[in-house]
């Protein structure tokens, strides 16, 4: 049996999700098992507020949320949830990312989302984890042998 998920991962098309493989790498080499799913906050607000707003009682400790042009699914999702959200603007064709990227900085007093670097999906995975290792050891643990590695790479 798969173990228990504690970060979920929403993207708002189909088409992040090459993008995304980035985050999903990390995670998974980081030991953290996450739920993904896809759902736009303007094509399917009733499946994001779903999701969203179940997202705890599931064992959800932290969400990513990724998404490109007007890019409100983190912080709709913010809306929904007391979990903390790390948001992903997606580079666009129209913008280079920029629309995506001022989408989820620019959020109102409140609802806070934090935000990683256009495209940034490994980081969003780390950032995550480092979250989770705020109250988990073991998390915190993974964070301590990325740096480790880092710094002899």
């Amino acid at each position: 049996m798969a173990e228990q998920p504690v970060v979920g991962i929403i993207m708002g098309s189909k088409s992040d999700m090459p993008a995304m493989e980035a985050c999903t790498k990390e995670l998974d080499e980081l030991g953290v098992p996450y739920e993904l799913v896809v759902a736009s906050a303007h094509r399917a607000p009733a499946k994001v507020h779903e999701w969203a707003s179940t997202a705890a009682d599931r064992g959800i400790k932290v969400i990513i949320a990724a998404a490109g042009k007007a890019a409100h699914l983190g912080g709709v999702v913010a809306a929904y949830t007391p979990l903390p959200i790390v948001g992903v603007p997606m580079k666009t064709s129209d913008l280079g990312g920029m629309d995506s990227l001022l989408s989820m900085v620019q959020m109102p007093s409140g609802v806070p989302v934090a935000c990683v670097a256009i495209g940034g999906a490994k980081n969003a995975a780390i950032y995550a984890t480092q979250i989770l290792g705020a109250t988990m050891p073991e998390y915190r643990e993974k964070i301590v042998e990325l740096k480790r590695q880092m710094a002899e790479a």
